[in-house]
């Protein structure tokens, strides 16, 4: 046996993890990290109200999810950890526009009032 086949063996759960070509030495482990922020972001926005909300914004990062989810599984090596946080950057981004439109849609129906006009009322009692 080689001594780099023994290496191999000898090398514990941590030190392959920290040798791994996605490992924590490289870009291809701190991208991913950082990009959890913007999944934090993404659910702090859920206590906002919808009519708050960004389309725009919300558009975007389910589309930069999406987009980056399928990179990340082509990519060599495979990046698991960018895989995961693109699915859930693009499940923000996706829940937040789900609910900007049943807010919308609430509005046509008549089942719900704009703030500015909740608030125009408010003021005039």
């Amino acid at each position: 046996m080689s001594s780099s086949a023994t290496n191999a063996i000898a090398q514990s759960g941590f030190q392959k993890f920290l040798n791994h070509p996605a490992g924590p030495k490289t870009i291809h482990f701190w991208a991913p990290a950082a990009k959890w922020a913007l999944v934090i972001a993404g659910v702090g926005d859920m206590q906002r109200p919808a009519e708050n909300l960004s389309v725009s914004q919300n558009v975007a990062l389910a589309a930069t999810g999406l987009i980056w989810s399928r990179y990340s599984l082509v990519i060599i090596p495979k990046n698991w950890s960018l895989f995961t946080v693109n699915v859930f950057v693009a499940g923000t981004g996706l829940t937040q526009l789900t609910r900007i439109f049943n807010y919308r849609q609430s509005l046509k129906n008549g089942e719900a009032k704009p703030v500015e006009a909740a608030a125009v009322a408010a003021a005039e009692k």
